[in-house]
C-alpha cells in the first residue's frame, strides 16, 4: 500500500505479479479479488481493511493474519468496535505475536488464535547471512566510529542535531530519512556545522566513485530507498527514527540483528519489541538534544558499554526467531 514497501519489493523474483493495493473500497475490492482470484490471502499485523475481509469470506478465500498484535485500545475492543469487530470474524486463523493478543481476542469471542511471535526477527536474522557490502560504506567510514540513524523524520533529526555538530573527529553518521524529500534534506544540511554529502553526490559524471569527498565527509545523507538494511552493518550505534513524534517508532529488529546499541525516541509504547528491549538494556530512549547528546556520549566514550549494549540487542534477536 505504500511507496515503501511497493518499491523496496517490486523486483522481488518471489511473485509472478506484485502491485499496490487498490484503496479499501466496495467497487475496488469487488474488481481487484476478481482479477486475483487467490486461494489464499494473507495479512501481516495491523492490516485490517474491512471491505477486502468481508469479499474474501463471501467468496470462501482462506484468509490469515501473521504477526498479529492487538492491544486494548484498539477499536475491536471498544462499544463502539461492532464494525470491525465483525471484520475480524472473516479471519480463518490468527498467528499472532504474544500472550496478551490472543487473550483479547478470546474477549470477542475469537478463539482460532496461535500465538508464532513475530516473522520479522526470522527475517532479520538471516540478514546476517547475506552479502551486506557496500563499497561507498567502505569508503566513507574508513575505520571511524560510524552511527547509523535510519527512518529519520524532521523530529529525529532535530534531535540528533547537537550530538552531530559537536561530534568527535573519529566518529561518522549516516542519515536515511524515512521520507525522500529533497527540500527538508537541503534544510536539514544547512543545520549540519560539519561537512556533510548526499549519496546523489558521491558519484562523478562517469560513474565513479568520489573517494576524496566521501572520506572528508563527517555525515552521509542516503537520499535514496533499499539501501538502509545493508548500511545498518556499518554501524557501530544506530539511531532509529519514528519515536521522536507521531509517525511510530520504525523497525528496531534490522540494526539489532547486527549486535549494535539501539537509540530511539521517546513514544514508543505501541512497540512491545522496544519495550523488551529497553528492559534488558540494549535500547535507550532519549527525549531532547541534551539527552540524546549524554546517551550517545557514552556508547561513543566507552568502548565496553558500546560492545554489551550491543551483545544485549544481538541475542534479543537470537533468542526470539523461530
Amino acid at each position: 500500500f505504500s511507496p515503501s514497501g511497493y518499491e523496496i519489493k517490486k523486483n522481488s523474483s518471489i511473485a509472478d505479479c506484485i502491485v499496490y493495493l487498490p484503496l479499501d473500497t466496495r467497487s475496488n475490492v469487488t474488481k481487484f479479488i476478481k482479477l486475483a482470484h487467490p486461494s489464499l490471502a494473507i495479512f501481516v499485523k495491523y492490516e485490517f481493511w474491512p471491505n477486502y475481509l468481508f469479499e474474501l469470506k463471501k467468496s470462501k478465500i482462506p484468509t490469515l493474519l501473521i504477526s498479529g498484535l492487538f492491544r486494548e485500545k484498539q477499536a475491536f475492543f471498544k462499544p463502539y468496535g461492532s464494525f470491525m469487530r465483525k471484520a475480524l470474524e472473516s479471519f480463518n486463523h490468527f498467528f499472532v505475536q504474544d500472550l496478551n493478543s490472543k487473550e483479547l481476542l478470546k474477549t470477542i469471542g475469537l478463539n482460532n488464535t496461535t500465538i508464532s511471535g513475530d516473522t520479522r526477527f526470522d527475517r532479520v536474522s538471516h540478514q546476517i547471512e547475506q552479502n551486506n557490502t557496500l563499497g561507498f560504506m567502505d569508503v566513507f567510514t574508513n575505520g571511524s566510529l560510524c552511527i547509523v540513524c535510519g527512518s529519520t523524520w524532521p523530529e529525529d533529526e532535530d534531535i540528533l542535531l547537537d550530538s552531530i555538530n559537536n561530534a568527535k573527529e573519529e566518529v561518522k553518521f549516516v542519515i536515511a530519512p524515512h521520507k525522500m524529500d529533497a527540500l527538508a534534506l537541503i534544510a536539514f544540511r544547512d543545520k549540519i556545522n560539519i561537512p556533510s554529502i548526499a549519496y546523489s553526490e558521491i558519484f562523478s559524471q562517469s560513474n565513479a566513485l568520489e573517494k576524496e569527498k566521501l572520506i572528508e565527509a563527517k555525515v552521509l545523507c542516503i537520499d535514496t530507498i533499499g539501501l538502509l538494511t545493508k548500511i545498518y552493518s556499518y554501524g557501530d550505534i544506530a539511531y532509529v527514527g519514528g519515536a521522536a513524534g507521531t509517525s511510530g517508532l520504525h523497525n528496531i529488529l534490522e540494526p539489532a540483528t547486527f549486535g549494535v546499541p539501539i537509540v530511539i525516541g521517546p513514544y514508543f509504547e505501541k512497540f512491545p519489541e522496544a519495550k523488551r528491549l529497553q528492559q534488558l538494556a540494549g535500547l535507550y530512549s532519549v527525549k531532547s538534544r541534551a539527552e540524546c547528546t549524554e546517551v550517545l556520549g557514552k556508547l561513543i566514550g566507552d568502548p565496553s558499554f558500546r560492545s554489551k549494549t550491543g551483545m544485549i540487542s544481538g541475542h534479543f534477536i537470537n533468542n526470539n526467531t523461530g
